[in-house]
């Protein structure tokens, strides 16, 4: 079985069909990716775009289907067998050693040797500059990758496959940790190397970025084809609704904030990181019942240090934290979740979630010691599912009859939700949500700006933290802008704009 216009192909996939146990993932999926061409896969979480990259690459089998690579038949049951039909990857989550060198890294699997079989890394440093060079891609080849930002280890991925010769380049939701300006400087490597010939397949829910660099698009729901089509040739309003299967409104509708007493307040903070530097330096901020204080800042100025001081896993050094006139600072995250503070964490999977629990298990995690989920150290069955029931209801987490289900093996949105569910079930008096929408779908995405106006309009006050500079913007009704661990200045968020924000986020214009 064949596809026609195999010559100007660089992926035929006819047919792919992938199961989980008795769950469908990939239904009938057909993708065809001319060469030369910058592609989109796009979809909401759970849509099914990684399974079918992760099957390109050789990571999963399907269980029917044809594969076709420059329009030849392959059988890719190993990513070996990939790389070896010049295919890279770069994966969401970096795979990288991080005690290793840039240099180490690239070279791992590939490794280049003197006349004695002794490595020769003179030959793989040269190699690696020129490729950079090549590419735009610059980089200390010496550095290791623990000492590096997000987005340079990214390139060190990118690299990685190039090093390895690849002509066909996957990168899955590239842009979910990435800056701002690291986003600018990713879509212009991309160009470049869509210039020099090379095939970009992009799995992705950001229309703004297919809009920016793709050439076409394939939109895939709920592990079916929807639809390939010139990007070009539809707006980003088509393509989200072609991607969730209904007319979704891209704005934000908020009413006006009516904001109340000052809930939480922070006075004159200094927090140093691990190494004894200073990363929050004299902080100050006021924030209302019945209002959003957004906290938009380019990554490393202080945000996570002001989030682990605010929730005490860190120390201060000096200054206050003060949640309904009552110090918090240096006691317990107990002592603080106690005190009316409930928090979205920055990294769902690390901070938010015990990935191998039940979702039943991880809704039940601040609440399981209570009356009459349990009474005298025991646990009531019933109760405890009616409670699980009832979130997973109210939130709409999907599967429905999710509750038995590792949380691992959810989606990103709907883990999203269960943290956002167990979180704002305790009635919080300030939520704090650090990047919420990280890695989600538009259709998850507009779930949780959702839920966070619903708290602000419930009379909670909400401390939004995100590097995405137009969340900050929709979301917030007072912004302040961090740079080197203070607050620069604060806005209304009607009295400002993205340029005005963004210079004073890059250390101008103060």
């Amino acid at each position: 079985m064949g596809t026609p216009d195999q010559e100007n192909m660089a992926i035929q996939m006819v047919g792919i069909y992938k199961y989980f146990g008795p769950y469908c993932a990939l239904e009938n999926v057909n993708l065809d990716v001319k060469k030369g061409t910058m592609h989109a896969i796009l979809g909401e979480n759970g849509a099914g775009k990684s399974t079918l990259m992760n099957i390109l690459y050789g990571m999963s089998k399907p269980d029917a289907g044809q594969i076709f690579i420059n329009g030849k038949l392959l059988d890719i049951k190993h990513p070996k067998t990939a790389i070896e039909n010049k295919i890279g990857m770069v994966h969401q989550h970096f795979m990288l050693v991080p005690t290793f060198t840039v240099a180490q890294n690239i070279m791992l699997g590939k490794e280049l040797t003197n006349p004695f079989g002794i490595l020769d890394f003179k030959k793989a440093n040269r190699v690696i500059e020129e490729l950079s060079e090549k590419y735009n891609l610059l980089i200390d080849t010496k550095k290791k990758i623990e000492n590096m930002s997000v987005g340079m280890q990214q390139r060190v991925e990118i690299l990685k496959a190039l090093y390895r010769e690849a002509e066909i380049l996957i990168l899955d939701e590239p842009t979910a940790v990435l800056t701002p300006q690291e986003v600018k400087d990713l879509m212009l490597t991309l160009k470049t190397l869509a210039q020099h010939g090379k095939t970009v397949v992009i799995i992705t829910h950001k229309l703004n970025e297919i809009k920016q660099v793709c050439d076409f698009c394939t939109i895939i729901r709920r592990g079916k084809n929807i639809n390939s089509v010139n990007v070009n040739d539809y707006s980003e309003q088509q393509l989200v609704s072609m991607m969730v299967g209904y007319d979704m409104d891209l704005k934000i509708n908020k009413t006006k904030a009516i904001p109340k007493d000052v809930v939480f307040e922070i006075d004159n903070l200094t927090v140093l990181d691990d190494r004894g530097i200073k990363k929050v330096n004299n902080l100050s901020l006021k924030i209302r019942s019945g209002e959003i204080f957004g906290i938009a800042g380019v990554d490393d100025n202080g945000q996570r240090e002001l989030v682990e001081a605010i929730t005490s896993l860190k120390k201060v050094s000096s200054g206050t934290i003060k949640i309904k006139g009552l110090e918090i600072q240096n006691t317990t995250p107990q002592n603080v979740i106690a005190s009316g503070i409930a928090t979205i964490p920055e990294d769902r999977h690390k901070e938010g979630l015990v990935m191998n629990f039940s979702v039943t298990e991880n809704l039940l995690l601040k609440k399981y010691k209570e009356n009459p989920l349990s009474k005298h150290g025991r646990l009531n069955k019933q109760k405890i599912n009616d409670f699980a029931d009832s979130l997973i209801k109210k939130f709409d987490i999907r599967p429905p009859e999710c509750k038995k289900r590792l949380v691992r093996k959810l989606s990103g949105g709907n883990q999203q939700k269960l943290i956002i569910a167990r979180e704002v079930s305790e009635d919080p008096d300030l939520l704090v949500a650090v990047q919420p929408t990280r890695g989600l779908d538009v259709g998850a995405m507009e779930y949780v700006h959702r839920e966070l106006l619903k708290q602000r309009d419930l009379g909670k006050a909400v401390l939004l933290i995100s590097l995405d500079l137009n969340e900050i913007i929709d979301v917030a009704d007072k912004i302040a802008v961090i740079y080197n661990g203070n607050i620069v200045k604060t806005f209304e968020s009607a009295a400002t704009n993205e340029n005005e924000i963004g210079i004073l986020m890059a250390g101008g214009g103060k």
